[in-house]
């Protein structure tokens, strides 16, 4: 991926905001995964995305059960609460803009839920898969 081989080698965007949009499903997943490493802040509804180690900004959520997401998030403090309407998401996005300290505080909690082991979700689901195929 260009966009993002040039992000990692220190290159700055074109633009202040880059947006992606897909139709289906996989390229936007696949995308998610690949420019997460590159991203300063993720603007997503409250989804699986939730638990990327990204700055993430809750945008209004599809389905009730996404709240759960939101509110996971802003508990460790990565992302926000949901920012259910337009003026939430303003609010944010010039703390964003004018303010350091709320992306400092997102990112130094992604640095210390790394630590503890709180992004390790697959990982751990995959170690013991390993673990218990080899035990049978």
């Amino acid at each position: 991926n260009k966009f993002r081989d040039n992000l990692l080698a220190g290159a700055e965007p074109n633009t202040a905001v880059t947006l992606f949009s897909f139709d289906t499903y996989f390229p936007a997943v696949a995308t998610t995964d690949i420019l997460s490493r590159v991203a300063d802040v993720l603007a997503c509804k409250p989804s699986e995305l939730a638990f990327y180690p990204v700055p993430k900004l809750m945008i209004r959520r599809v389905g009730d059960h996404e709240q759960y997401s939101a509110l996971r998030a802003a508990e460790l403090g990565d992302g926000t609460l949901e920012a259910r309407e337009i003026e939430d998401c303003e609010t944010y996005m010039n703390l964003f803009v004018n303010d350091n300290s709320l992306l400092e505080q997102m990112n130094t909690s992604i640095v210390n839920n790394n630590k503890e082991g709180i992004y390790d979700g697959c990982k751990n689901a995959v170690r013991i898969a390993l673990e218990r195929s080899q035990a049978s």
